[in-house]
C-alpha cells in the first residue's frame, strides 16, 4: 500500500469520476466503493474520491502530471479527459468534466527544455509557451530552426 494517497472531494459524483478515470487509464480499477467514498487506482496510484457536497471546488493550484511517451498517448488522454465537458488550458493543462486539472505533458518536452545547449531549451519552451496539447513534432522543429 503506498504511504501518501490523493484525496479527491466531489459534490457527489465520486463513483461517476472513478469510473471515468478508470475508463480513461489502461492499468485502473475500482478497489472499493459506498455511496459516500470510492478507492480506486489508476496506472498503479492510488486515489481515494469523497462525495463531500457543493463547498469545496478543485482549483488549478493542484494537478495531477501525466508522463506521456507519444504523441499518440497525448492525444488520446487530452481527447478523453476534454470530452464530456472539459476544456483545454495552455502548455499541456486542461479541466476535465468535473473541474480536476490535469497536465498531459509529453517527456519529450522536458528533455527539450532542459537542453544543455540555453538556445535549444529557450526555442523549445517558447515553442511550448504558445500551445494548447503539446505537440512533439511542433518542438522538434522549433529547437531545429
Amino acid at each position: 500500500m503506498q504511504k501518501i494517497t490523493t484525496y479527491l472531494w466531489f459534490d457527489s459524483q465520486a463513483k461517476e469520476a472513478a469510473e471515468f478515470y478508470c475508463s480513461v487509464f489502461n492499468n485502473s480499477r475500482i478497489l472499493s466503493a459506498s455511496p459516500m467514498m470510492v478507492v480506486f487506482e489508476l496506472e498503479g496510484q492510488r486515489f481515494m474520491a469523497l462525495n463531500g457536497g457543493p463547498k469545496f471546488k478543485f482549483t488549478e493550484a493542484i494537478s495531477l502530471y501525466v508522463d506521456c511517451q507519444t504523441q499518440e498517448e497525448v492525444d488520446s488522454l487530452w481527447n478523453k479527459l476534454t470530452s464530456g465537458g472539459g476544456s483545454e488550458s495552455m502548455c499541456g493543462w486542461l479541466k476535465d468534466k468535473y473541474g480536476l486539472s490535469w497536465q498531459i505533458i509529453p517527456n519529450q518536452l522536458i528533455k527539450l527544455i532542459s537542453d544543455k545547449d540555453p538556445a535549444k531549451a529557450q526555442r523549445a519552451m517558447q515553442a511550448m509557451l504558445k500551445m494548447r496539447k503539446i505537440d512533439i513534432r511542433g518542438l522538434e522543429e522549433a529547437v531545429n530552426r
